[in-house]
Parts: C-alpha cells; structure tokens; sequence
C-alpha cells in the first residue's frame, strides 16, 4: 500500500526539520508527502519522494456550494491541474464550503458539481484526481457540508467523472458516521484518496484511540483500492517514531 506523510502535521507542527522528516520517511518506507506548497515540491523529490496531493483550491469554508467562488475556483483548479501534471501529483482536493442560510443539501451538492463538471475534463486529461474532501461539521469545521459519505457519492455520481471522486478522513468520518469498514468497502468506487488520524483529538493512531486501525488498513487492502494512503495526525511524542508505527500499521 502507498503510504504518505502530510506535511502540516509531521512539519509544520514537528521540532524535526524538513530534511530530518523526509530522510527519516523514505528509509522507513514512504512513497510520499503530501500538502505542502507548491515551490517545496523540488525539495521533496530531492529526497526521493513523491508528492501524492496538493490542495487544489482557496478557502476550505467558502467553497464551491457558493456559485459566486465558481470563476475564482474555476481559475486556482486550471492553475494547480497544471502544477499536479508537472509534477506528477495524482490528486488535488477540493472543499464543498459551509452551509449557509437557505442553501438545502441538494442544491449545494448540485452547484458543487456544477463546478467540478466545468473543470473535470481538463482534470481528466491531465490525469489528476479532483477529490472533494469529506470532514466533520461536529469538531472541527462547524458548518462544512460534505460531512457524510452518502452527501459525496450522490455528488460524484452527479458529475460522472472518472477524475472526480472523495478524499475518506478516518478520523473525521468516524466522528460523524462511524460503521467505518462497511462504508469504506461499499464506496470504494468513489474514494480517491485516504487520510487517517486519531479520534480522539487527531493524535497517533495507536491503542490511545478508538479506531481500530489493522482493521481499517486491511479492509482497504483487501478493496483493492491502489492509492495513497496518507497519515493526517499530530504525533504526541517524537515525530519519527509516530510516522514508523503509522507505517507499519498499513504495511500489509
């Protein structure tokens, strides 16, 4: 299995240096980093990784639920369609935005695909993945409206597109729907791209936490989704060690 670091959270919250985290992940195993800015890319393949996913668009809050972000989307998608296809990058995710007074479901799942329809064939045609990220409205993004599964896959089937597909978070999936295993394996047509993290608190993904992650790692092993997996959490004691036991977890 593909296995990735995200860089705000084994960087940028991590007393390692960059150099220090990306030496450490490729001798444990890594295939990649993830998220970090685009000019940092020649910097993390110097050190023998891939870059699996870059952020494809302003504003996680004001997104593409709201028609009047749709040119400005439109635009920043173009601009990092072309940076993913430079640089081999498989994945850009996107965000639905918040739900806002007198917006129903439906019509923020149609104008979120009413963009990613616009900008989907020149994803297609460069190869990357437009994945719109699932991520709990209870915690941590009060009010963000692709916060269950079911919401996205009504929104992929309606744009139909082999490059348009969901970001599954673990951790966030769990703290809004739960029943993990049969959500990821009944869905996995339309996963893209997988974080994990700790609940609670997003921290490591070991016995301190509820998920029950050799469970999760071999149900999607055994889906036969062949992308990356990437490791979205804040490690509590050293960085390395954290991002060698996430590794081994998804070893399989």
């Amino acid at each position: 299995m593909k296995q990735a670091l995200v860089w705000w959270s084994f960087v940028g919250s991590s007393d390692r240096s960059p150099e220090e985290v990306m030496t450490a992940a490729r001798e444990i195993g890594y295939d990649a980093m993830e998220m970090m800015k685009p000019e940092q890319i020649p910097m993390v393949k110097d050190h023998g990784l891939e870059v699996a996913l870059l952020t494809g668009h302003d504003s996680l809050d004001d997104g593409m639920n709201d028609p009047a972000n749709h040119d400005r989307i439109a635009a920043e998608l173009s601009g990092n369609i072309r940076i993913a296809a430079e640089n081999d990058v498989p994945v850009l995710v996107c965000f639905s935005g918040n739900r806002r007074f007198g917006l129903s479901e439906m019509d923020g799942a149609e104008n979120c695909a009413e963009i990613l329809a616009r900008v989907a064939p020149e994803a297609e045609e460069a190869g990357v993945t437009l994945c719109m990220e699932l991520l709990n409205s209870k915690v941590d993004h009060a009010g963000y409206q692709c916060d269950h599964t079911p919401w996205g896959v009504h929104l992929c089937r309606m744009v139909n597109s082999p490059a348009v597909k969901l970001l599954y978070d673990v951790y966030h999936m769990q703290i809004m729907e739960g029943d993990l295993i049969r959500t990821i394996t009944e869905n996995i047509e339309w996963i893209g791209h997988f974080h994990t993290g700790g609940n609670p608190g997003r921290n490591d993904i070991d016995e301190t936490q509820e998920i029950y992650y050799p469970a999760i790692a071999r149900a999607i092993a055994e889906s036969g989704y062949d992308g990356y997996v990437s490791h979205e959490f804040r490690p509590q004691g050293d960085t390395i060690e954290a991002a060698r036991a996430a590794y081994e977890v998804f070893d399989l």
